[in-house]
């Protein structure tokens, strides 16, 4: 069976690093059912994930990390999901968050110095925590109730947080509030040891269920001055476009093709007593097939072009939020229907709960709801080519 890596792995460095990611996606694999059906955090996963030392593949190499290209996280995103998508997901929030920073500098330089060090050092895990149940999305720009007071040389923060990736085995939440004095909305890092955070049970979903994705409440939650690392405002002109968020559509796009690798297997070993050969012979299928692997080339030629567009000119990257969201928009509603084709290929057999094709239905479901959602994709590319 064809991988489908045989164009996009261009230096050792990238095969080395799908290697190791695609040795690890076996392990993960065997797991993934149990994490699934009972819903917990795939623990086990990210020990191997902090012994291969994948937590600080984006940390800058200023920093003890080894400062991975986005094409290159790409890879590792895209082939990990072949073995768990709820662990590449998780995975890619923490690598992304660090990839961001790195770029952008948003953060005071010491403070992020330190986190980088805990995650080479310590293989701390971090992720932010902005979505609320009024707000909705933070892309549709919904202001937190979550609130910040500073008292007596400390902010003192209190609210809820929804849809915490992660949240059992995060080291720190980065926590999006607004600052009651100035009405102004930042972002605090906050530790999982401090007083009054605690993690409310709340993610039983349809898919993605390992990703453990639960509330974070926040009462009276005391930290340091310092812990204020941002003020986020109105974007502008020529900031970087959002390059790590592509690690969404790798991951889904990697789902897609552990769909489409288990449809082939099945097709290329399953002889009905009608038959008097493998359905994989037959000129249905083999269209079915060919659908799978067209859409996937679409998509994942997109994905990685534009990966290394933002790679290779720094310059661009102001320029490139349409091509980013385009890109999600393509391979999110890509990996729908291969997973979609790859059942209608199995047939009956893909409805069993014992069979993954029915774990990565419900899985690539979510990618539509990741961001940015695909309407505001339609909208920011209409309105560019109306400019």
């Amino acid at each position: 069976m064809n991988e489908l890596y045989h164009l996009l792995l261009r230096t050792e460095r990238e095969r080395n690093l799908y290697e190791q990611a695609r040795e690890l996606a076996a392990r993960f694999h065997e797991r993934a059912a149990w994490h699934d059906e009972y819903g917990e955090f795939p623990f086990a996963n990210f020990r191997d994930l902090k012994q291969a030392g994948f937590l600080s593949l984006t940390v800058p190499k200023q920093y003890g990390g080894e400062e991975i290209s986005l094409y290159e996280f790409l890879l590792v995103q895209e082939t990990i999901a072949q073995g768990d998508g709820a662990t590449a997901l998780s995975l890619g929030w923490h690598l992304g968050i660090l990839l961001s920073l790195a770029v952008t500098k948003k953060w005071p330089e010491p403070v992020f110095a330190r986190i980088c060090r805990e995650v080479v050092e310590k293989q701390v895990l971090l992720n932010s925590a902005h979505s609320e149940k009024a707000t909705g999305s933070p892309a549709r720009g919904g202001k937190p109730e979550t609130t910040a007071e500073f008292r007596n040389g400390r902010w003192v923060i209190s609210g809820r947080k929804t849809f915490a990736s992660l949240a059992p085995a995060l080291d720190y939440f980065i926590i999006s509030a607004t600052i009651e004095a100035t009405g102004e909305i930042g972002n605090f890092l906050v530790p999982k040891t401090a007083s009054g955070l605690t993690i409310e049970k709340t993610w039983n979903t349809l898919g993605m269920r390992a990703t453990r994705s639960d509330d974070i409440l926040l009462d009276n939650v005391e930290v340091e001055e310092e812990a204020l690392v941002e003020i986020i405002g109105t974007p502008k002109a020529g900031q970087p476009a959002q390059g790590w968020l592509l690690h969404i559509p790798a991951c889904y796009l990697g789902i897609a093709i552990a769909a489409r690798n288990e449809a082939i297997r099945f097709a290329k070993a399953y002889q009905p007593n009608s038959l008097p050969h493998p359905i994989a012979e037959v000129p249905e299928v083999q269209r079915k097939i060919a659908q799978m692997d067209i859409q996937l080339m679409n998509a994942r030629h997109f994905m990685y072009a534009i990966a290394d567009q933002w790679d290779r000119y720094p310059e661009k990257r102001a320029e490139m939020k349409e091509e980013l969201a385009a890109v999600k928009y393509t391979a999110t509603n890509t990996a729908v229907n291969v997973v979609d084709l790859a059942m209608r290929i199995v047939g009956g057999q893909s409805l069993f709960a014992d069979n993954p094709l029915q774990r990565y239905y419900r899985d690539v479901r979510a990618g539509l709801h990741n961001p940015p959602a695909d309407d505001i994709t339609v909208s920011i590319v209409a309105k560019r080519a109306l400019q």
